[in-house]
């Protein structure tokens, strides 16, 4: 199915939103998603299916100094 991940257009075969993050390499890191401008707690990640067209924000931190 075709998301718009971060604004880009992207195939995916993730079924929900757990399996995607798990997909990009982000599982155990600090990120915050919203799927069509909802934010999404990580408690209902597995339970977030996603669908045709569905436009997914991820917003991970990155360490620095």
């Amino acid at each position: 199915m075709q998301i718009y991940l971060n604004g880009e257009q992207q195939e995916t075969t993730c079924l929900n939103l757990l399996q995607l993050i798990q997909q990009l390499a982000l599982d155990g890191k600090r990120f915050a998603v919203e799927k069509n401008e909802i934010i999404i707690s990580k408690s209902k990640l597995e339970n977030t299916p996603l669908s045709e067209h569905d436009r997914i924000e991820i917003i991970h931190a990155v360490g620095g100094g």
